[in-house]
């Protein structure tokens, strides 16, 4: 397996394990990630939010880490990237109104390129008018946009821990899911983890 170059869209906001597990996996497998966020460069930071189920009829939320960007946001050429990844939280909402982002998801889609998304996610996916006819799973309050855009809702299992692949969109509905959305987007870009 040859290292692919992957390009991560975070905001401030975004699912604090959402985007550092995947970050690190991928890392670890000898990938090149890039995470931009729109209007911010390389070295500055976003604040992320760690979301838990207690029991409660959603989420809760908390202050998480702030994370690095490894890369700038202006300076992002899609075609020079192998895959894609869009964590959760609630960066989604607001970068689904970001015109260079929802380009640059089309430019995935268009071009058949692995892209993976989970949790909030798919609003991003939805904005971008990629979901026609796809199969996608997302967090349970997501189901109306994932259906309203054309596709099929794949639901959360009771532990949430599930994942589903649709040629070479990967999604998952939050990040207990993590070791079954990064197994399959590994297999979709072609990674070969050998003990």
């Amino acid at each position: 397996m040859s290292a692919r170059r992957i390009l991560m869209l975070i905001g401030d906001y975004v699912e604090d394990y959402e985007v550092m597990v995947p970050y690190q996996i991928l890392l670890m497998v000898g990938h090149d990630v890039h995470v931009v966020c729109p209007g911010k460069q390389a070295g500055e930071s976003v604040a992320t939010a760690i979301h838990d189920f207690e029991g409660e009829q959603t989420y809760s939320e908390k202050r998480g880490h702030r994370f690095v960007l490894t890369a700038t946001f202006d300076e992002v050429d899609a075609a020079a990237y192998d895959a894609l990844v869009i964590p959760g939280g609630r960066a989604p909402e607001y970068l689904r109104l970001n015109c260079t982002v929802l380009d640059i998801v089309k430019h995935f889609s268009e071009s058949n390129k692995p892209i993976a998304s989970i949790c909030h996610g798919a609003q991003i996916l939805a904005a971008a008018g990629i979901l026609t006819g796809r199969s996608c799973s997302a967090y349970p309050a997501l189901q109306p946009e994932v259906e309203t855009a054309g596709a099929t809702y794949i639901a959360a299992a009771d532990g949430f821990d599930n994942a589903y692949t649709d040629g070479n969109l990967v999604t998952a509905p939050a990040w207990p899911a993590h070791p079954a959305w990064m197994r399959d987007f590994l297999a979709v870009l072609g990674s070969q983890i050998k003990p």
